[in-house]
């Protein structure tokens, strides 16, 4: 109900409900007979009965009228309710079905519209004639924005036998969906049978990686390091056997996604927020299966939510609720707030991912000096996604003075980004600016190789 509506007055509202809610309307066949029987009457007023033609055809079309309200099912004869999964991907086809009885013994023609949140895309309504007592449809639709949604209303029109007068009810099916990031890269990580990850048709991961930690014995094959082979149970088993290490679990991984001004810009339809946001959900994923403990903080000016480390695939659900409605604001966002938050709430040694947009780090003119104290106590990458816009005019061909001054400034603020990332990279800090498809490939393989280097 809108707000104008709740404003009105007790006697307005129930004029409103009477005749939108729970109305009766005429269909485009009894206007059409209406139409006719203008016809009639002009046609009998030349030959000078037309009052006599008008008054008769009236009574008919309204004895037939009252013939077809009464065909209509009662009051509760004719119900419609809602089937909705609890959640779903953004941008994935969404299946809702609407369950139809009628209790009036006789078929039913009917249109069904369902009350879809504002970003949701728009099906035809739901058409057809229900002869059997109850009865499934079904329509698809799909989710274009993360966050939480209600399905609130369905909008029913029914007819009568005659199909001159349909009547219309409202009934109330409140029921909530949740609207994910796409985890089709998790999912797909999480069901594979091999340690390894497809992203955009590249491997991420080939074969585990060896460590330190002692992990299993298993045959000795061709291509193993001799030294690891473990002779007592060679003899035992009478064939070679080594020993299998891998890289030491239990280590802490932290993800700081910043939800400022910088990140609800899009690139190809996506907003920088959400690619990030999937990003660092596959990240925590891998970290989760690697046996190493995920943290995340979310922010913009303040602290929006923090999930302290937690481990097991159990903990990445936890992520995926705290996270899944977020949503990138209109303020300038502060990493330094951040770092200071999670400098303080988390003493032992971890590695830090950032998220975030290159101009905050550019702009922010305490936080390369913060950087440089807190790499002492934690291992940071700081990732942005790279601007193709300011590539492409970087790249542009001049042909005047204003293409020529915007080449420059691209050049310039190029520069910039690379001059930032050496310097981090001269403090132990490792930048990446990537472009939006290859953001999950780079993030998943730089935490692989830090854990193959052990640097954590």
């Amino acid at each position: 109900m809108t707000t104008s509506s709740m404003k009105r007055s007790r006697p307005f509202q129930s004029l409103a409900k009477r005749f939108f809610d729970n109305g009766i309307l005429p269909t485009r066949r009894m206007i059409i007979w209406l139409g006719g029987g203008a016809v009639v009457a002009t046609a009998g007023s030349l030959v000078g009965i037309g009052y006599t033609f008008f008054w008769i055809y009236n009574l008919l079309l309204l004895l037939a009228s009252v013939l077809d309200w009464m065909s209509m099912p009662r009051k509760g004869q004719f119900v419609a309710a809602r089937i909705l999964p609890e959640q779903t991907d953004i941008g994935q086809t969404l299946t809702v079905t609407l369950v139809l009885e009628n209790h009036s013994g006789k078929p039913v023609r009917y249109h069904l519209r369902d009350d879809l949140p504002y970003t949701f895309d728009r099906p035809t309504e739901v058409t057809g004639v229900l002869s059997e007592r109850r009865g499934v449809v079904s329509y698809i639709t799909k989710g274009n924005e993360r966050g939480l949604y209600t399905f609130s209303h369905l909008y029913l029109r029914y007819q009568g036998k005659l199909g001159l007068w349909e009547k219309q009810a409202k009934p109330y099916c409140p029921q909530a969906i949740k609207v994910y990031p796409d985890l089709s890269a998790v999912r797909g990580y999480l069901q594979s049978l091999q340690d390894s990850l497809i992203v955009d048709g590249k491997k991420i991961l080939l074969r585990s990686r060896s460590g330190t930690e002692f992990h299993a014995i298993r045959e000795y094959v061709p291509d193993d390091d001799p030294r690891h082979i473990n002779w007592s149970a060679s003899a035992r088993g009478r064939r070679l056997m080594t020993n299998q290490f891998r890289p030491e679990q239990g280590k802490v991984l932290t993800l700081l996604l910043d939800c400022g001004r910088m990140m609800g810009v899009e690139l190809d339809g996506r907003s920088k927020l959400d690619l990030s946001l999937e990003a660092a959900l596959t990240l925590a994923a891998v970290a989760l299966k690697q046996g190493d403990q995920v943290a995340l903080l979310a922010f913009s000016h303040e602290i929006k939510t923090y999930i302290p480390p937690g481990r097991g695939l159990g903990h990445l659900h936890t992520l995926v609720e705290a996270v899944y409605d977020v949503r990138s604001d209109f303020v300038e966002s502060n990493p330094l707030q951040a770092l200071e938050y999670l400098h303080r709430q988390q003493k032992r040694r971890s590695l830090m991912v950032l998220f975030s947009d290159m101009e905050n780090y550019l702009l922010e003119d305490q936080l390369g000096a913060y950087l440089w104290r807190l790499r002492r106590s934690h291992l940071l990458l700081l990732l942005s996604l790279a601007d193709p816009l300011l590539h492409e005019w970087s790249k542009a061909t001049v042909s005047n003075s204003q293409l020529a001054f915007v080449k420059a400034l691209a050049q310039r603020f190029q520069l910039d980004r690379k001059a930032f990332q050496q310097n981090m990279i001269g403090a132990g800090i490792q930048v990446l600016d990537i472009p939006a498809d290859q953001l999950t490939l780079t993030v998943v393989n730089s935490y692989l190789e830090i854990k193959r280097r052990e640097a954590l």
